[in-house]
């Protein structure tokens, strides 16, 4: 484990690194603290909030070929294959997806993970899955418009991407661990994450972009995928009466999760009429 002298030299390094490297940098750094995170039942705004409801909206996944962005340490990808998907996982961290294939080895989920950059999935073909995930991840992918580019034409035609981020409108306040409104909603920022809960083996650090639901919006629309249902997850009532964080999602939501479909038959090519005024 990283003392603190060590973890704030860790962090220094990383800031000194160009800045595409430095965000990879900063889930590698941060992959071991996260796998266990994750696996040892930590996360429970993924186990209490988010999951449900992406499930809930993703559906039935028998027989279809997934590809999940951003995949991390695969917990979601897992999950995903238990139910019957092919699935396949990227990540730009290399000690992620070398997490991910770990764990495969000893499941044999048959699940195909590459260290990959979401804004180049240029050794898929096109129209290769039926399904696209995102869990929780696309507002931490700086070039979003070349992911979500990508992300259309690997999709099949009528598929669909289904994809989570933390609810814009609001924001985290980690001293008072409450949900409070975006006073600078409209201003597009990067923004650094302390994750420093005691739960983790060690903290880490990572970065962020806010976008307005209006940006995500248009970049959807700019790329032929139609927004189909959106739905503001509530935590589940053992989450909540379990975990006091939670309590506050009853009233404010933490997130939003959107499902888009594929539309090749589009006839703006300027995209002119996915710019609001």
């Amino acid at each position: 484990m990283l003392n603190s002298f060590s973890f704030i030299v860790s962090m220094d390094l990383i800031r000194s690194m160009p800045k595409h490297k430095r965000i990879v940098n900063e889930w590698d750094a941060g992959a071991d603290s996260w796998s266990d995170f994750v696996r040892q039942g930590k996360d429970f705004f993924r186990d209490e909030l988010n999951n449900p409801g992406m499930f809930h909206i993703i559906g039935n996944v028998t027989g279809l070929t997934v590809l999940d962005v951003a995949c991390g340490e695969g917990y979601n990808t897992r999950l995903l294959a238990s139910k019957g998907a092919k699935v396949t996982g990227i990540d730009f961290s290399k000690k992620m997806i070398k997490s991910a294939k770990s764990q495969e080895e000893k499941d044999s989920y048959d699940i195909d993970y590459y260290v990959l950059d979401s804004k180049d999935l240029a050794m898929f073909t096109a129209e290769s899955f039926d399904l696209v995930t995102c869990f929780m991840a696309l507002m931490d992918i700086e070039d979003y418009d070349a992911t979500i580019s990508e992300i259309a034409r690997v999709m099949k035609n009528n598929g669909r991407f289904v994809f989570s981020i933390t609810h814009p409108c609001f924001e985290y306040n980690s001293t008072s661990q409450t949900l409070e409104k975006n006073p600078k909603y409209f201003e597009a920022r990067s923004e650094k994450v302390p994750w420093n809960m005691e739960r983790l083996l060690e903290p880490f650090e990572t970065t962020s972009f806010h976008r307005t639901l209006t940006d995500y919006s248009n970049t959807l629309c700019k790329h032929r995928l139609l927004i189909r249902r959106l739905f503001e997850p509530k935590p589940t009532k053992n989450g909540s009466a379990k975990f006091a964080p939670l309590e506050h999602v009853l009233m404010t939501p933490h997130s939003i999760i959107v499902e888009t479909v594929k539309n090749s038959y589009s006839r703006n090519e300027d995209h002119e009429e996915c710019l609001h005024p």
